[in-house]
């Protein structure tokens, strides 16, 4: 039997915008009830960097601007082109019960096989390349997404009690391929490996100004961004 799954393309959007509709969907994750695979990109050059992470550390090595902190962890990812997406699933689906490592090389499995699909040759990294620390693209961990030898896919995650929010980034993104197809292919290969049937998500007026005060009055405030 197929598994109902909700697909959000929320296009570019600011960066304060982008996790606070990220950690939203993890918060309502319950009531909505069902996994969410959202789609989106930035207006604007931005970098973001792990809950944990100290801002002057990040500072350091980045003049990128804004920077933003996650509600997921990892290291500083810088966006601009590069293709984010966000996979959020309730308490009690299979991937909420998963353990960490196992819902990151299953979520970068998942990538290979969508790109796979469409004819470009990855593959999930077999160890770790020497990083720079706090970088999440100079390097690679094991089970991130290789292309000709380099990391091209990292993701971070978050587990609470309201479910599990996975935050990814495709960059570069392979030579000569167009997003949307990059998108279907991930939306197909979900159909065929783990039986979803995909219905659109719709933004109702609450969680839309969930999503804004979220914005404007954490992820927009250096008060949040610059707490440690």
């Amino acid at each position: 039997m197929s598994e109902i799954w909700f697909l959000l393309s929320s296009g570019l959007c600011d960066s304060a915008f982008n996790m606070a509709m990220d950690e939203a969907l993890l918060e309502k994750a319950p009531q909505i009830g069902k996994p969410v695979l959202r789609f989106y990109g930035w207006s604007e050059p931005a970098g973001t960097f792990g809950y944990s992470q100290k801002i002057a550390d990040v500072e350091r090595v980045t003049m990128l601007r804004p920077l933003i902190r996650r509600p997921t962890g990892g290291g500083l990812v810088p966006h601009d082109r590069d293709w984010t997406y966000s996979a959020v699933f309730p308490p009690g689906h299979a991937w909420y019960d998963l353990k960490a490592t196992e819902s990151y090389e299953r979520i970068h499995q998942w990538i290979v096989d969508a790109f796979t699909l469409i004819g470009v040759d990855t593959m999930l990294a077999p160890c770790c390349q020497k990083e720079v620390p706090g970088q999440c693209f100079l390097g690679a961990e094991k089970s991130d997404v290789l292309w000709m030898g380099r990391k091209v896919a990292g993701a971070a995650q978050r587990r609470t009690k309201d479910g599990l929010l996975i935050q990814g980034s495709i960059q570069p993104p392979p030579i000569g391929l167009k997003r949307d197809r990059w998108e279907k292919s991930m939306c197909d290969v979900a159909i065929e490996e783990f039986a979803v049937s995909w219905q659109g998500f719709r933004v109702n007026e609450e969680f839309a100004k969930r999503v804004n005060q979220l914005s404007t009055e954490k992820y927009a405030q250096n008060e949040f961004n610059r707490k440690r």
